[in-house]
């Protein structure tokens, strides 16, 4: 039975697997329910995936505050699976009131049963206030370093939506000793951040590879196609486990067989190298013949950012999402982050299209957009998105 390896998870000298399983999605609930709420189904079926997990030795375990019911199930086996080598992480959302988030902290390690976490995020540092309120001097963090000298946490990260450049402030502040960001096939953009930590010397945790990276457990028939002869979760994971920086990222399992794949992807990285660069010029080709060159080229070329744009409308994301629907079909993934644009708050800021030619002109829009060399082809696009996805509606309902 083969073991999943580990890798020296930054300066913290932990022994991280390269698999992490995540709790975002064994959860029975997203809401925090009473405990003779939580069903014995749900509870064997948690118990079943911690088994399979321990064997195959994802050692690593995160979960958070706002998971639902995650903390509490948890909680409840983690005495029936004894692990020397665990690593335990949570994860607990900064306030403005340091009061409130240790109050949320103590309910988190409550639920988990435990006195001490390996690892503890500061969870969704997105916005520029968020990082205030961790880094003030009676802040979140100071808070987290207080429950550290008590021996109760062993090191603080933080967990993030945010633009790029925030995670990069967030990285060169110095509070953190690792960082959960999300970068996968489908969107690079954190790269810059991921080599920030290297040059700190930072944990790099890769969050929701499969759902984020493009609904990958539902994949579209063209993805399938251009990833043989891996399913496109193998070929993520081994471009996510491939690249500089990373050293874990994670398994949100439903059931234990939801593990299949991604122990496939840990089995085959010795030929990474080999297996990936005919996948990646299979899809660029598919992309640049559906796309054409000059949007490769120009797309995300003079953009506004959503809050300077009328209607808040989020160009920079809905061409993205545009380009992934065009390219590969990723029909189920963008429905839902189109729904949630508008919906989820500073996790998915910015509107959607939906207010285009409704309470957002033409020549609005046309007025923000003299940067961009698609001036002209964008309203086109954002009518394309609006009359396929406008009646999509998403609500974040929590977690990574």
């Amino acid at each position: 039975m083969g073991t999943v390896p580990s890798r020296r998870f930054g300066a913290t000298g932990l022994a991280m697997p390269v698999l992490s399983l995540g709790g975002m999605r064994f959860q029975q609930s997203w809401q925090d329910v009473a405990p003779s709420d939580i069903t014995d189904a749900s509870q064997r079926n948690l118990d079943a995936l911690l088994h399979r997990a321990g064997e195959h030795g994802l050692h690593h375990i995160e979960t958070a505050r706002f998971y639902g019911s995650s903390e509490r199930q948890l909680g409840w086996l983690l005495p029936e699976h004894p692990d020397p080598d665990r690593i335990l992480q949570t994860k607990v959302p900064p306030e403005a009131d340091a009061a409130g988030f240790e109050s949320r902290l103590r309910t988190s390690f409550e639920r988990l049963g435990v006195r001490r976490v390996d690892l503890l995020s500061l969870h969704g540092i997105n916005q520029p206030d968020h990082l205030e309120w961790c880094l003030g001097a009676d802040g979140c963090v100071a808070v987290a370093r207080r429950w550290q000298r008590e021996g109760r946490i062993g090191h603080i990260g933080f967990s993030t939506h945010a633009p790029t450049a925030l995670i990069i402030a967030a990285i060169e502040s110095g509070a953190f000793a690792y960082v959960n960001l999300h970068w996968y096939y489908i969107n690079q953009s954190n790269r810059a951040a991921i080599d920030a930590a290297m040059r700190r010397d930072m944990g790099v945790f890769i969050i929701s590879p499969t759902d984020k990276g493009g609904h990958l457990h539902s994949p579209s028939q063209r993805l399938l196609e251009l990833c043989r002869p891996l399913h496109p979760i193998v070929f993520n994971d081994l471009f996510c486990l491939s690249a500089p920086g990373v050293h874990t990222i994670s398994v949100g399992a439903a059931r234990p067989e939801d593990l299949d794949l991604h122990l496939e992807a840990v089995r085959r990285l010795p030929e990474a190298g080999d297996l990936l660069p005919p996948i990646q010029r299979r899809l660029q080709g598919e992309r640049a013949e559906r796309m054409g060159r000059s949007w490769l080229s120009h797309w995300r070329l003079g953009l506004p950012d959503w809050s300077s744009t009328p209607g808040q409308i989020n160009l920079p994301v809905l061409l993205w999402l545009y380009d992934l629907w065009r390219s590969w079909d990723l029909e189920s993934y963008v429905r839902a982050r189109y729904g949630l644009l508008g919906n989820g708050g500073h996790w998915f800021p910015g509107a959607n299209a939906n207010a285009l030619d409704e309470g957002v002109s033409e020549a609005d829009l046309l007025a923000v957009l003299q940067a961009s060399p698609l001036q002209h082809r964008i309203p086109t696009v954002l009518r394309e998105l609006k009359a396929h996805f406008g009646d999509a509606g998403s609500r974040r309902l929590g977690g990574d």
